[in-house]
């Protein structure tokens, strides 16, 4: 079914409005996971989003469908835990596979990947981010919590585990004895929300405030994943911007500082040792895995190369100790 008629019988399921008095659907781009749309009903104009079965990267990539259900559970998390930086919510059908919900749009309003990348002086994003991860993984720690709707491991392993640390190790077999560890580890695991995209191109600000999307890799799993995938971002991105390369690093103590104020539920030297042990195999996935960063060039893909591969062999357990390290190696380089 095209993306236009799957809109406009997801309005007329959710009774938003009826398929003949939707007056456009203009496909959004950018996703790799899922058909995307603005639909104007007439009277407002929402967003709506399908999950795909094949996503849209070179390698072959499968995910199943039924992922979508666990997005809008985690929306709906989010909705209830930092109902100031979520997304209103209007219904998600299992027939589609998608769900309905606010289209953000404003004058205030922008997309954090594009201020990184333009290098727009920051407005303290990196700890605002940082928070609200934080708070929604504290309330999923607790024994109140319904984690029903994210026992979704082997979606985790199909979406995040094998295009990233699988197909890594395997294009870097060397390294096997220390990726694939982290392999079986983030599958067992299953005490903390796991968001799984917490990527720059995810968040919105509006008014200040973050607002996390694209929750498809929602599951129970080990805490350490979604700010290892965050920061890895702020790494290349101070790989690949090096006028902006101090701040960025910066931003990643300060994304540590502001979500290690809200980890109640392990000890936190712990689990800052497996951020940094995931973290330089995410910088390795991100250039040779199934979803390489499209800005990077390849002598900066080579840059991450240098840096991962010694941080992976003997990682460091402390994020500062990571910062320095990439320092060094930038600013050795450079002199090269």
């Amino acid at each position: 079914m095209e993306l236009e008629q799957r809109c406009k019988a997801l309005a007329a399921e959710l009774n938003l409005a009826n398929p003949n008095n939707v007056k456009e659907v203009v496909p959004l781009t950018g996703g790799v996971a899922s058909d995307i749309a603005v639909v104007d009903l007439g009277t407002r104009r929402i967003c709506m989003k399908f999950a795909l079965p094949k996503l849209k990267v070179d390698a072959i990539w499968q995910a199943p469908v039924h992922r979508s259900a666990a997005e809008y559970a985690w929306l709906e998390v989010a909705a209830k835990v930092i109902p100031e930086s979520a997304i209103r919510l209007f219904g998600y059908s299992a027939t589609f596979h998608g769900f309905a919900a606010e289209f953000i749009e404003g004058k205030d309003v922008y997309l954090w990947k594009d201020n990184l990348l333009r290098e727009a002086p920051a407005q303290n994003e990196a700890a605002f981010v940082a928070a609200c991860l934080g708070r929604i993984h504290g309330a999923s720690a607790q024994t109140s919590f319904n984690s029903t709707p994210f026992r979704n491991r082997d979606d985790f392993h199909a979406l995040r585990i094998e295009p990233y640390l699988v197909h890594t190790r395997k294009a870097h077999p060397t390294l096997h004895d220390q990726i694939a560890p982290m392999e079986t580890m983030l599958y067992e695991a299953d005490r903390i929300l796991v968001h799984g995209d917490v990527s720059p191109k995810n968040i919105l600000f509006r008014k200040g405030g973050p607002i996390l999307l694209d929750a498809e890799c929602a599951t129970m799993g080990d805490a350490c994943f979604d700010p290892s995938f965050c920061l890895n971002h702020l790494v290349l991105k101070a790989i690949h911007l090096p006028t902006s390369r101090e701040r960025l690093l910066a931003d990643v103590t300060a994304f540590w500082q502001a979500y290690a104020a809200h980890v109640t539920w392990e000890d936190l030297p712990a689990l800052e040792a497996r951020v940094c042990a995931l973290l330089p195999v995410l910088m390795l996935a991100r250039v040779d895995g199934k979803s390489p960063v499209e800005y990077l060039s390849e002598s900066e893909r080579q840059t991450v190369r240098e840096v991962a591969f010694p941080l992976i062999a003997a990682p460091v357990t402390r994020i500062e100790a990571f910062t320095n390290r990439l320092s060094q190696h930038l600013v050795e380089g450079a002199h090269d």
